[in-house]
């Protein structure tokens, strides 16, 4: 992966200045004129606040006209950091294609661990050269919220959690993008199902029907898990309601080598497929299925593609659209639409998830398969099928 900028190793409880911290050294914005931040905001003439050492294009509140070359984006991740092929990389993936469609700069921040998280919230946000500071995974919600408000001026995006006040209010300055995972889940469950009831042979793996057994691999046991899982058994039982779904957590969202330990065993007990929401861990799961000649499915990005080396096994993908969620949020600032204070939910009929057919089993596939996730994706939309949210 092509990565731009990085940000890594802020050690708990250490404040590091982005001068330090954040490089960019694909030029961006960062060469605006005079003390004018990337923005082009609060250093304006006139008598409205701004510095008197800016571009002369403030207008009297000290903001000029912001142009999409002008907006610096901050990203911080979840823990697990880039490379993960899945949550983190789609997120990166989002950024990526504003940058290419819009010019926009931005600058990417990767804790170590969810401690790390505020200190990088803050210092975007404590900066004041943040247009927009994207924070990815659930485990920024509470730092987010009290940050938040104290840097209200700061637009925040939240992916996979909603911040909110402690008397419940949405936080005002936050777009919040959750996804309804166990939609798509329930479908790469439905396949998993079919699939394990009956003889399929294609690419570096087969079925054995004897026995439907199929497993999940979680990393860290939260709400947001369960919902994969909760989807995925659901899904593999509306196929087979006798079938066997063996389930187990690692703890990591960055330890193949327990993923690959769950998988093997799983595999060993019988199952022909398994399914991972684990973040990097899952590469381990990919690494058993080859060794074992049994199918995979992927989760986050299309991993067939992400993780090519695995494509023979990877059967499909619960693809969750992370990059959407950030490529919007940064649009809307582009065009001035930022809306903080909402949420955005997105689920199969949104298409912000989604059983994606690995490339190595695009129209290999028997059609008795493809037309059965076809109408329980449509029965789900419709609300003929209701899918559970917990386990």
């Amino acid at each position: 992966m092509d990565r731009r900028t990085f940000v890594t190793s802020l050690g708990v409880g250490a404040t590091v200045g982005l001068a330090g911290c954040v490089i960019d050294d694909s030029g961006g914005n960062g060469s605006g004129n005079g003390n004018g931040n990337e923005s082009g905001s609060g250093n304006g003439n006139g008598d409205g606040g701004g510095n008197g050492d800016g571009n002369g294009d403030g207008n009297e509140s000290g903001n000029g006209d912001t142009t999409a070359e002008d907006v610096n984006v901050g990203m911080v991740y979840s823990s697990g950091g880039l490379g993960d092929e899945s949550f983190n990389d789609m997120a990166y993936n989002g950024v990526e294609q504003a940058e290419a469609d819009f010019g926009i700069s931005y600058q990417n921040a990767e804790p170590d661990s969810p401690a790390d998280m505020n200190d990088y919230q803050r210092e975007f946000a404590g900066s004041g050269e943040y247009d927009l500071v994207c924070c990815i995974g659930f485990d920024h919600v509470t730092d987010l919220v009290q940050n938040a408000q104290e840097f209200s001026d700061q637009q925040f995006v939240l992916v996979d959690a909603v911040a909110e006040t402690e008397g419940g209010d949405l936080v005002e300055n936050v777009d919040n993008y959750v996804f309804r995972e166990h939609e798509g889940s329930f479908q790469v469950g439905h396949l998993a199902g079919l699939l394990t009831t009956m003889e399929y042979d294609h690419g570096a793996a087969s079925t054995s029907p004897d026995d439907p057994h199929v497993g999940f691999v979680g990393g860290q046991e939260t709400a947001i898990i369960d919902r994969f899982e909760a989807g995925y058994i659901a899904g593999a039982e509306y196929a087979n309601e006798d079938i066997e779904v063996s389930t187990a957590y690692a703890g990591s969202w960055d330890d193949p080598g327990t993923g690959q330990e769950i998988a093997t065993t799983m595999y060993d007990n019988g199952a022909d497929i398994v399914f991972h929401a684990a973040g990097a861990t899952g590469g381990g799961v990919f690494e058993a299925a080859q060794s074992a000649e049994r199918y995979a499915i992927g989760v986050d990005d299309d991993q067939s593609i992400s993780a090519e080396g695995f494509s023979d096994v990877i059967v499909a993908s619960m693809v969750k659209r992370v990059n959407t969620a950030v490529y919007e949020s940064i649009e809307s600032v582009v065009n001035g639409e930022f809306e903080g204070g909402s949420v955005q939910d997105l689920g199969l009929e949104e298409d912000g998830v989604e059983a994606v057919i690995g490339q190595d089993f695009e129209g290999e596939l028997p059609s008795e398969v493809t037309d059965a996730l076809a109408e329980t994706r449509e029965g789900i939309i419709g609300g003929d099928i209701e899918v559970p949210e917990e386990t």
